[in-house]
């Protein structure tokens, strides 16, 4: 069985919806004609009144049942056959009236034309049905005749024949034609709903995906702006209008030009050529807000083709965070660098103070010495001891002079600090301190944190050269992911805060990140070493903490130090007793530099000790392996040329391991890792004075343990 196609069932489907509405009329005509056409019978055969209208009525039932049947169901099979039947029936009724009533010459036949005509222009029958059905009502005229009556008229008789054939080949020349145009209609008809189902799909789909993309312009996480070739905005999404400040109705029709801070026309002109000419471009820029603030952007842009026209797509990300993170790990770096250059620095001015003090120590024993070389000794000392401290600033910076870390309140801290500055604080300056009583316990180092609020409380004095209020205050903050109250580097935790703030003449913001460079310094020549900022920056990074600074010219300055919090208790102070007494034992004294060589033989000689020195390591490890029983102490410096203080301390405790060892350098890493500290005894920082190498010597020297010594 051949499978149709879903036009042929349609245009079936439909001459079905026509063949049940068609033969509905039809039906109800043959009611009505049947009976009405019954006056002829009254006039013309009045004896066969009572005979035909019993025919009338018969076909007129039948109808009616065929009227009924066919609203009951539709379908396009039986349909023919109620139809044909329907039409056969009353056929055979009329030929039966024809008989009765005048034979071949019977004007009666005028009803079987009315029948064909009824039957082949009214149902939409196809071709060969039509056919059929005006073939079939014709021979039911023609074969009762020929067999059942006597031609006595032949010239009717072929009249009648005549009429017949010509109204069925006219009602079936119209049948073919109107069921062609039947079926093109039908045929068209399906076509268009078709292409309307097709269209509203499209409209659909278009619609739908309208939707999607303004959807997704809209709520793009970017803002995006989409520019003519002349630059003109065309369009903006709620997010580029909302980083610019700007409505989008107010934003849309306005040059680009007129949000750019950069008015370097020919770089722009450049980028649009590039772009329109078909190159992706990333690149940074800075646009100005509908407030007149600057805000750095990421731009991504590309040229795109609607409806034949160039325009430009850009995509704009706000990367103000991500400059502050930048400029900060940059500031870090900087620092680092820097820090490492002032730690060399200061090794070597360490070992040439320690010299200066030793020799001065040395001297000051002479015999014969007048009052002006005591005081000039005194003077020269004194001069020393203030480099070192300031040696000390520079360690500090580059977080290379030795800390001790213990948990402590930073309110405590706080408290004495502005105790001591009071006194040096000018009386048109006020002082405003809130401590928060709840901040946790914080690990540090005591003298370095009073160095840090010391510095931060004396900048803010001198930045108030009229007078002003220095507000000094601690808090506790959780900062979490994303907290808009803490700067973006700060990672997520507990801290303790120390702000110090004042009402001074403020830091322009191009300055904002020269502050903690060593040696930066807006005063005047002669009142500032550049350092103390600088110095902070580097206890605070020592103490793992982050320092934040807000500043407005005209308004004052804040720095914010944040602090991890600690919930360690701390533990009881205890106290060192120094001996500063002298000794009887040998020592073995290492130092590439003659004169700190010098001075530390002439204090340890002139307390009483049999003291052996060398300025090369290799002469030391001679030494020792012939003397390694006599010696008591081996004094060493640990950044020597060619063999340097740990292979030294390597090979003699090979000859000896229960030597004891006093390490001195102007750096400290090297007792800051716990594997090198188990190799010697105690530590001295460069520069010292005798008091402290004398003090560490004897204690070194009288404990029995290896407990470890550092000044």
């Amino acid at each position: 069985m051949k499978c149709m196609t879903e036009k042929e069932k349609y245009i079936d489907e439909q001459i079905s919806y026509r063949l049940q509405y068609w033969i509905s009329k039809m039906l109800l005509l043959g009611i009505i004609y049947f009976p009405f056409i019954g006056l002829a019978d009254f006039f013309v055969t009045p004896e066969n009144l009572k005979r035909f209208m019993l025919y009338r009525l018969l076909v007129t039932a039948v109808l009616a049942l065929a009227y009924y049947l066919n609203k009951r169901r539709r379908n396009i099979r039986y349909q023919y056959v109620l139809i044909t039947v329907s039409t056969l029936l009353s056929a055979v009724v009329i030929e039966a009236m024809i008989l009765r009533f005048g034979g071949h010459a019977s004007t009666y036949y005028a009803g079987l034309n009315l029948l064909i005509i009824a039957a082949l222009g009214l149902i939409p029958y196809g071709f060969f049905l039509s056919l059929s059905v005006g073939i079939a009502i014709y021979l039911l005229y023609l074969v009762p005749i020929l067999l059942f009556d006597t031609i006595t008229s032949p010239p009717v008789f072929i009249v009648n024949n005549i009429f017949m054939i010509s109204t069925f080949v006219l009602a079936l020349t119209w049948r073919a034609l109107s069921q062609k145009s039947m079926i093109n209609e039908l045929s068209l008809q399906y076509d268009l709903l078709q292409d309307k189902k097709e269209l509203e799909k499209t409209v659909t789909a278009l619609h739908k995906s309208e939707l999607w993309h303004r959807s997704l312009f809209e709520n793009a996480t970017d803002g995006i702006i989409v520019l003519d070739r002349k630059g003109m905005i065309m369009n903006a999404n709620s997010k580029a209008c909302e980083m610019h400040g700007y409505t989008c109705e107010s934003i849309i029709g306005v040059s680009i030009r007129l949000l750019e801070v950069e008015h370097n026309t020919e770089i722009m002109s450049e980028r649009m050529d590039r772009i329109l000419a078909g190159e992706s471009m990333v690149f940074e820029t800075v646009h100005r807000k509908q407030d007149g603030a600057g805000i750095p952007l990421e731009v991504s842009s590309k040229a795109i083709s609607i409806g034949g026209e160039l325009f430009v797509q850009s995509f704009y990300r706000d990367i103000t965070e991500k400059k502050r993170i930048q400029e900060h790990l940059a500031q870090s770096q900087k620092m680092e660098s820097v820090g490492a250059l002032a730690g060399g620095i200061a090794h070597d001015f360490n070992n040439i103070l320690t010299a200066i003090l030793g020799h001065t120590e040395i001297a000051r024993r002479s015999e014969g010495l007048d009052e002006q070389a005591v005081k000039s000794l005194n003077i020269i000392e004194e001069a020393s001891r203030r480099a070192g401290r300031m040696i000390s600033k520079l360690l500090g910076f580059a977080r290379k002079s030795k800390y001790e870390f213990l948990p402590l309140n930073i309110n405590d801290i706080v408290y004495d600090t502005v105790k001591l500055l009071e006194r040096v604080i000018d009386k048109t300056n006020s002082l405003s301190v809130e401590l928060d009583s709840h901040v946790p316990l914080i690990r540090g180092d005591i003298n370095q944190l009073e160095q840090v609020v010391m510095n931060l409380i004396v900048n803010a004095r001198d930045a108030m050269p009229g007078g002003g209020c220095i507000s000094i205050r601690t808090a506790v903050r959780t900062v979490s992911k994303n907290s808009p109250d803490a700067p973006p580097y700060v990672p997520e935790g507990e801290y303790v805060l120390v702000s110090v703030a004042d009402t001074g003449i403020g830091i322009p913001e191009h300055l904002k990140n020269a502050v903690f460079e060593p040696f930066f310094t807006t005063k005047e020549r002669g009142k500032g070493t550049g350092l103390g900022l600088s110095t902070v920056y580097g206890a605070v990074k020592e103490h793992k903490g982050y320092i934040d600074v807000q500043s407005e010219v005209g308004a004052g300055t804040m720095f914010t130090v944040y602090l991890p919090a600690s919930g360690v208790p701390a533990p009881p102070k205890g106290q060192i007793s120094a001996t500063l007494s002298g000794g009887h034992e040998t020592v073995l004294i290492v130092d590439d530099e003659q004169e700190i060589l010098q001075s530390i033989q002439g204090i340890l000689t002139g307390h009483g000790y049999t003291v052996l020195v060398t300025g090369d390591a290799a002469e030391a490890v001679r030494i020792f392996g012939e003397k390694s029983g006599e010696i008591a102490l081996v004094i060493t410096d640990i950044v020597m040329p060619r063999l340097d203080g740990r292979e030294l301390i390597r090979r003699i405790k090979i000859t000896n391991p229960g030597i004891k060892i006093l390490a001195v350098s102007g750096y400290t890493s090297y007792v800051a890792e716990k594997e090198e500290i188990k190799d010697i005894n105690g530590f001295l920082q460069k520069p010292f004075d005798a008091d402290h190498l004398l003090s560490t010597v004897r204690r070194i020297l009288d404990r029995k343990s290896k407990d470890f010594v550092a000044v």
